[in-house]
């Protein structure tokens, strides 16, 4: 019997922390926001400069997703998604140099996509902004729907 009671306060006991730890997360929106204003850095992977898709790698790293390192090879992950059908946590990926994918963003909503620019360090930019635009090519998405509840609930 005291074996019996000893588990149940047990599990108690570690269901409990793992609830209140799982209520600390970060939700996405919180964890990019954290990140503005990061520098860029040319092969970036950390806080003390990102590139873009180190910053996506970054990212999707702190919800336990494995990008490959690439913005050419992350397009080759998780299923397409039509431009209409975008949600947060929907990778973005552009053409900027004239060669094919080399650019790559993470969608937050409202049109926006949060990403690292050469110029600015990690940022938020409109998807309808003439130099996005124009250079869009395609869109993935890496999150599958339970954790998409999880990490953009508020």
């Amino acid at each position: 019997m005291k074996k019996v009671l000893l588990f149940v306060l047990s599990l108690t006991l570690f269901l409990s922390v793992e609830i209140g730890s799982a209520s600390a997360k970060s939700t996405l929106s919180s964890t990019i926001d954290g990140l503005v204003g990061t520098p860029y850095k040319y092969s970036g992977t950390s806080t003390s400069g990102f590139d873009c898709s180190g910053f996506t790698s970054y990212v999707f790293d702190r919800f336990g997703i494995d990008l490959a390192r690439t913005s050419k090879a992350q397009n080759g992950q998780g299923s397409s998604v039509a431009k209409s059908d975008l949600r947060p946590g929907d990778l973005v990926f552009f053409n900027t140099d004239g060669k094919g994918i080399s650019h790559v963003g993470i969608y937050i909503g409202n049109n926006k996509f949060a990403h690292s620019a050469t110029n600015k360090g990690v940022t938020k930019s409109d998807l309808s902004e003439s130099y996005y635009a124009k250079r869009y090519v395609s869109a993935r998405r890496v999150i599958g729907d339970d954790l998409f509840n999880k990490i953009t609930a508020d």
